[in-house]
């Protein structure tokens, strides 16, 4: 199985996304954000950082990225995405998402350990975990602040596609504690905290947030592209 992970001017956390799909079981393979192609992978993590500097907006300028036409017209088709931090306001500005993400309400950047509750076990990124399960990964953002309409918030309540919800005090003052959120499929998810860093007791304050790229490997065949559908629960 090949996970690929996209490198942008200003990316930061690449190589732990890399590490983090290699303790997983899966061969991860280095896209860069100039190349098209995607070399064969079965799923592609967007990784946090700064692309482009953010400037204009977080995000705005990487959708752009050759590579991201690619992943957006295989994401469409059914191509795992899993964007964190950086990769989730990416995923909102490419409209594989919906909302937006903005300034942390305090106007602050937050860096800490996070507790975070699964509230949707079902897509391809969450499928080991149990749906109201809690989990601590770090959230490090300025900008994480999940925020849309009251009805699409009411949308993404009953579709169920709200992934995650911040547990105890919000990092942020995202809308109705979103930590992360899916498409309507399944196979697409953003999420503001960074499961990449929960991979190893050594360097994390725990190993949860390795389920996300555990369950991906479960969740898809090689050379087959998954929906919500299909994935076990």
């Amino acid at each position: 199985m090949k996970i690929g992970v996209v490198t942008f001017p200003g990316s930061l956390d690449d190589g732990d996304a890399a590490r983090a799909a290699r303790y997983a079981g899966a061969e991860a393979v280095r896209l860069w954000h100039a190349d098209p192609e995607l070399h064969g992978v079965d799923a592609v993590v967007l990784p946090g950082g700064f692309s482009y500097g953010d400037y204009l907006r977080c995000g705005a300028i990487a959708r752009f990225a050759p590579v991201m036409e690619t992943i957006a017209r295989e994401a469409r088709d059914g191509l795992p995405v899993l964007g964190i931090c950086n990769g989730f306001q990416i995923l909102c500005e490419a409209h594989l998402l919906p909302g937006a993400l903005t300034r942390n309400q305090h106007l602050h950047f937050r860096n800490r350990d996070q507790r975070v509750r699964i509230e949707n076990a079902t897509t391809a990124w969450t499928g080991d975990f149990s749906a109201g399960q809690e989990v601590v990964i770090p959230v490090k953002n300025g900008e994480g602040c999940f925020v849309g309409s009251t009805e699409l918030l009411d949308e993404l309540e009953a579709n169920g596609q709200i992934v995650a919800r911040y547990v105890g005090e919000n990092p942020n003052g995202s809308m109705r504690d979103i930590a992360a959120i899916r498409n309507e499929a399944g196979n697409v998810v953003g999420i503001m905290p960074h499961p990449e860093h929960a991979v190893d007791l050594l360097t994390g304050p725990s190993v949860d947030g390795l389920g996300f790229f555990t369950s991906v490997l479960k969740a898809i065949t090689p050379g087959r592209r998954t929906t919500t559908e299909e994935v076990p629960a």
